[in-house]
Formats: structure tokens, sequence, C-alpha cells
């Protein structure tokens, strides 16, 4: 059984180098994947390791880093390693908008029950801060698609919304519509909220039943995706595009295993397509001779 860990936490850092090096043993030693982001506003990261080591890393990664507390943290268990290796890398953002949190402010937060009850106001606007190809996969009923292909084209979107407005964001994870609260804030809207633990603590702590949340969450593992309770999805990513695609996707006359989906089929040029068919080609070769191979996803 192994531990999913993701976090965030805003702060100022130094000796990037230094700790990254530290990480990088830290990894080594508990076979830790995923990947951290650090910066010199903070840290970031989904990592995943065997359930037993999980107190012991946890208080090593505080202790690099001397800090107490995460701004945001989601722990999920899963009986299979969801990451093909570890990465830590060194960035001049945490997440990429141009802007550097300098303070963080929490007060706007909102529980995944306050969410609830956020959503059912008739004053309230809600937006996804994700990718455009993650809001296809699910989201919150009645919530706004920027259409971003990169976070760092929000600032573009924003300038759509009125000061005045009671906007409401979420993300995956917290950290991106932490970011962009923060951006907001800066150009002078009041009435921003965002939820608390993102998109996998409402899944975690709201019911069914009880959910204004459709669909499933895209995430960046071999789970792809999750639903209500955290359980995996049944969605799978496209080889081509690396984007995910559904069991209908893999019945159009465009999927290619290994190669292409209906999503990026038209988009690939012939040299892309002969990297795919070999590389799919020696994936092949090793599930028949029972070896390992990069793109295995382990369920």
């Amino acid at each position: 059984m192994y531990s999913i860990f993701g976090f965030y936490k805003f702060k100022k850092l130094t000796n990037l180098k230094s700790k990254k090096k530290s990480l990088d043993s830290l990894f080594t030693k508990n076979d830790i994947r995923g990947t951290i982001i650090i910066s010199n506003e903070g840290l970031n990261g989904t990592i995943s390791f065997k359930i037993n080591k999980f107190d012991n890393i946890i208080k090593i990664l505080k202790k690099i880093f001397n800090i107490n507390k995460f701004n945001n943290e989601n722990l999920t268990k899963y009986k299979f390693q969801p990451f093909h290796k570890g990465k830590i890398k060194i960035k001049k953002e945490v997440v990429p908008l141009g802007i550097k949190i300098k303070k963080k402010i929490s007060d706007n937060e909102l529980t995944p029950h306050e969410w609830n009850k956020f959503i059912e106001r008739k004053d309230t606007i809600l937006i996804d801060t994700r990718k455009n190809f993650e809001f296809k996969v699910g989201t919150f009923k009645g919530s706004i698609n920027p259409k971003l292909n990169s976070f760092r084209e929000f600032p573009k979107f924003f300038k759509i919304l009125k000061k005045n407005q009671k906007i409401g964001m979420f993300c995956t994870g917290g950290i991106r519509c932490e970011k962009a609260s923060y951006y907001l804030r800066n150009k002078g809207f009041k009435n921003v909220y965002q939820l608390k633990g993102g998109i996998i603590n409402y899944l975690n702590k709201i019911k069914k039943t009880n959910s204004y949340w459709k669909g499933d969450c895209f995430v960046f593992d071999n789970r792809v995706s999750i639903k209500h309770s955290l359980k995996p999805g049944s969605l799978s990513i496209c080889a081509g595009c690396r984007e995910p695609i559904t069991k209908n996707d893999t019945k159009s006359k465009n999927f290619e295993e290994g190669v292409s989906c209906p999503n990026c089929y038209n988009k690939l040029t012939n040299k892309q397509l002969q990297k795919f068919r070999m590389r799919q080609k020696q994936i092949k070769i090793a599930k028949k001779s029972g070896k390992n191979y990069f793109y295995q996803r382990e369920i």
C-alpha cells in the first residue's frame, strides 16, 4: 500500500540547490516517486511512497524547509505505485503566473461544506482555474471554463470579471486557485474565495448524494482520474497527446494504441506518428517477454 501525499507551502526559501540535494537524498533512500517543485516563493509537490514510511518522510520534509505546517495537504492511499519516477525541480515560481506570493492570505478559504452553501447562492460565479482538458473530464455544476492551455493565460481571462462580483475558484489541490486568488486581490478584487484543499479534499469529504461535482477529477499520475471517496476513475491516457480518454474514445477509428486518439489524430505529424509507433512496438516486445517498461500503468 502506498501513500500519495499532495502539499504546498508559500514561504520565502533560499539555498535552493542545497535543499534540492537534501530532497534527492530523501527520494533515493525511501524510493519516493512523484514531483516536488521548489522556488524562492515556496514549494509544491505530490509524492508517493510505502505507507509505513509516511511519518518519517513528512518529518524530514518539514525539517529540510524549516516549516511546522503546510498551507494545505491531501493524503490518499492506493495499492499501487502511481508514479514512474521521482523528480525535484527548481523554478522561478511554484505555479507560473508572473507574480510571486509575498504573504499568504488564508481568510478566503471555504471548507467543502461551506463551498456547497457558496455554490447555492445566486450572486456568485465559479471559476475552474485548471486547464481546458481537465475541465472536460469533470467540474462543478455551473462553473465557468476559462479554456486555459496554460495557467499563465489566467491574467487574460480575469479582464472579463467585475471587481464587485463574488468569485469562487477551485483547482485540483488548491495551489492554482490560491495563486489566482492572490493575483485578483492585488488587482482590487475584494470578494474572492477558494475551495480549501481543492477538488481532492471536496471529493474526500462530500458524499456523492450531496455533491455538486460532475464527472471525474483528472490527476497527474497513473490513476489518471479519481471519483468521490477518492476512488480511481475509468479513464486512461492517450500516449500521443497525453490527455485523458474514455473507453468510447478507444473504439474510435482515430484511436491507435500507444499512438493517437480522436483528440490528436489530425494534429500529429508523420515524424511523431513514426516515433510513437516505434515506442509502442518496443512496449509490445517488453510485454511479450514479461519485462517492465516505462509507460506501464501499475494497476
